[in-house]
């Protein structure tokens, strides 16, 4: 098998736009923005005659197919004779430009596009969508114009990760054509208990999709040039096999149903069979993702150290996906760590001698392995806070100068309960894209991991980003892709920052993910695995007999809160704004709006008691604690709502009987099976709010209402 990272074509002379003595213009007031950037574009400074309301019959020279059509283009039919058509399209193949590649053409009289394969057809028609739905939206003609366009990177597939929950299926169906149009060509599907395994049934859950059912959205993928390849975690992350009492004799520490042990034949019985179910549900992908990440193994005491039992395991998984025609895809973290060479990746300012020196240090540790290391295997260097750092390169550039294939893998969404922050990770997404696209490798996954499971749609402007500098590589900055993207995603009116709300909520989530924490170190997501939370973690309540001390204590806290309101309500206004004026992704818009609702009410809460601690006369008490219990009945109101709106596309609760893993890294998603680990630190501080003001009556007689 060759290497799967190779220098990207470059654009052959005969694919250069030769434009005569007419000179390139910018695109005119910005009017037409294409995400993903398209490789070369060249505006000719004036209107084409053709006009996109009319635009129906197309011609193909070479006698080509129509590909999947999209939008505005739906209406174009395929006609035999070119006398009527103002579209013209072929596939012309050249084995030395990338088969995704297209070159499109605007005249005075035609749309021209010209692709590799079928492939960069449909690529070729679904940027010509966007350039007609801008026009349409801002009542303008299409330009004249010549696009030759080609992926940076050639492999790029998104994480869809359904460990802790299922969409309802529609949603996928809606999903992969969401994706189509962003020039996604591949998922790794993690599948863990979301399957009906017909070799191993315990390992399903109740609400698992069927074989058939998978297959049947893989082979609407595989139509939309998607691959869907399966993600079965071993060695490590296995709860999802080993909490069952059957399998507990296969865990390689009894008190733990994290690990298999490497050393037990029947635990490569048991994988394979989940294998060759997830094969036959994925049947288009190339390849087979087995996990191997965040684990360290003892072989129930055998001896053998961590990174022998790890290399033990790893080369019989990747003999088996070989002998069932698919490449083998390993996370690469534990040799690493395991040979000492984990902390400079997570170090940006780490000293490059430092660096060195470490690894000069343990790199013998691997050396000595090296002959075990598989090489049908796609090592993926996974890294999604600090891609930059000189010692993440190192480790990538020591799999590859040893003649190993390398993949590398950067997040949308790595450990944010509400929705993802810092900027969708963006700034990480970019360079993990650049480091990639500077080292000629093929492939960048975008992980999307369903451990704090926020809602799908708030993952999608990380989604756009890694579209747009896989394909594109990196002509945008940061600030250029957010306005690109509100551009597509609400239409040419909302692209400016008086409609950047994303990053407006960034802080305000950040300020509510542990706002009714107590102290600092504790994370809303540990709550259930703390004893006497509700006592020791959430927040204490003010002192009747000590008025004001608690509004010090929290001051802090409370000292932001008007200013994050303010925030919140901006941004409300705008979504609504954009529900009103704009045409596009009401539902997206929908689900924000519900991730302020939520926020703003904790900041509400935390305001009505300090009203109460600050109270000087038993009228204001009254009138705190009046609110006080409107707001208890109100937040059932907050979710009642928020679970309607999620619950349009998302299955919110496990079925019954459903046995919840142990949850070696407490994922909030894995602790309840209904829905109540959204609101964990809001239903545990409503209930001490509850016991707090029944200990003590603090109302006199004739105050309007007493806590029930």
């Amino acid at each position: 098998m060759s290497r799967l990272y190779f220098l990207n074509p470059i654009l052959a002379c005969s694919f250069l736009l030769i434009l005569g003595c007419s000179q390139p213009v910018s695109n005119p007031q910005n009017t037409f923005s294409l995400l993903p950037s398209v490789a070369e574009q060249y505006f000719k400074g004036e209107d084409s005659r053709i006009d996109v309301n009319t635009l129906k019959f197309a011609y193909s020279p070479t006698g080509d197919a129509l590909p999947l059509l999209y939008g505005m283009t739906k209406q174009i039919q395929r006609v035999d004779q070119p006398e009527n058509a103002q579209l013209e399209f072929s596939i012309q193949e050249d084995k030395s430009q990338s088969p995704e590649s297209y070159r499109l053409e605007i005249t005075n009289e035609k749309i021209i596009i010209q692709a590799q394969s079928q492939a960069g057809l449909f690529y070729g028609f679904i940027t010509l969508n966007q350039l007609i739905e801008d026009a349409i939206a801002q009542d303008t003609p299409l330009p004249l114009l010549e696009i030759n366009d080609a992926p940076k990177i050639a492999f790029r597939p998104i994480q869809i990760d359904v460990k802790h929950h299922l969409e309802k299926k529609s949603y996928y169906y809606d999903l992969l054509d969401e994706l189509a149009q962003l020039k996604i060509n591949g998922i790794i599907l993690e599948i863990e208990d979301k399957l009906q395994y017909k070799r191993r049934p315990e390992v399903g859950s109740a609400d698992a999709l069927s074989i058939d059912e998978w297959r049947a959205i893989s082979d609407y993928a595989i139509a939309r040039n998607i691959k869907i390849s399966p993600l079965v975690q071993g060695l490590g992350h296995a709860s999802f096999v080993l909490k069952h009492e059957k399998n507990k004799h296969l865990r390689d520490d009894p008190a733990s149903d994290w690990a298999f042990n490497p050393l037990d034949p029947e635990t490569y019985e048991v994988q394979f069979d989940l294998y060759l179910d997830a094969m036959e549900a994925f049947p288009h992908g190339k390849y087979l993702h087995v996990g191997g990440d965040e684990v360290q193994t003892t072989g129930r005491e055998s001896g053998k150290s961590a990174l022998e039992l790890n290399l033990i395991w790893l080369n019989k998984v990747t003999a088996f996906a070989a002998e069932h025609d698919r490449t083998p895809i390993f996370w690469d973290d534990m040799p690493l760590k395991q040979a000492g060479l984990m902390r400079p990746i997570y170090d940006a300012k780490m000293p490059k001698a430092t660096v060195d020196s470490i690894w000069q240090a343990n790199e013998p540790k691997l050396n000595r392995f090296i002959e075990q290391f598989p090489k049908n295997c796609v090592y993926m260097r996974w890294n999604y806070h600090m891609a930059e750092s000189y010692g993440n390169g190192k480790a990538m550039d020591w799999f590859s100068s040893n003649g190993f294939q390398v993949m590398g893998a950067t997040a949308g969404q790595t450990r944010w309960t509400l929705m993802p922050q810092r900027e969708s990770n963006i700034d990480q997404i970019r360079i993990f894209a650049e480091q990639s696209i500077n080292r000629n490798y093929n492939g960048l996954l975008l992980t999307l991991w369903d451990d704090d499971s926020p809602h799908f749609e708030l993952y999608k402007r990380g989604i756009n980003a890694f579209a747009e500098f896989s394909w594109g590589g990196l002509k945008r900055s940061k600030e250029e892709f957010k306005k690109a993207y509100r551009h597509r995603k609400f239409g040419p009116r909302f692209q400016s920052e008086d409609y950047a709300f994303i990053d407006a909520l960034d802080k305000p989530v950040g300020v509510w993910t542990n706002l009714l924490v107590e102290e600092e170190g504790i994370h809303r997501n540990s709550l259930n695995q703390r004893e006497n939370p509700i006592e020791e973690h959430i927040i204490d309540l003010p002192d009747f007999d000590n008025k004001g001390a608690w509004s010090e204590k929290y001051a802090e806290r409370l000292a932001k809160l008007e200013a994050q309101r303010k925030i919140v309500e901006k941004v409300q206004n705008t979504l609504q704004q954009i529900q009103t004026e704009g045409t596009k992704a009401d539902y997206n818009l929908k689900v924000y709006n519900q991730v302020g609702n939520l926020v703003d009410y904790n900041f509400r809460l935390m305001q009505t008691l300090n009203t109460f601690d600050i109270a000087q006369t038993d009228t204001q008490e009254a009138d705190a604690l009046e609110t006080l219990n409107e707001m208890k009945a109100e937040f059932n109101q907050v979710r009642a709502k928020f679970e309607e709106v999620y619950s349009q596309t998302r299955i919110l609760n496990k079925p019954e009987g459903y046995i919840l893993d142990q949850d070696h890294h407490r994922h909030p998603a894995n602790q309840s099976v209904n829905f109540d680990w959204q609101f964990t630190s809001e239903l545990m501080l409503l209930q001490k709010i509850d016991n707090h003001f029944k200990t003590r009556s603090v109302l006199m007689e004739g105050t309007k209402t007493q806590m029930e």
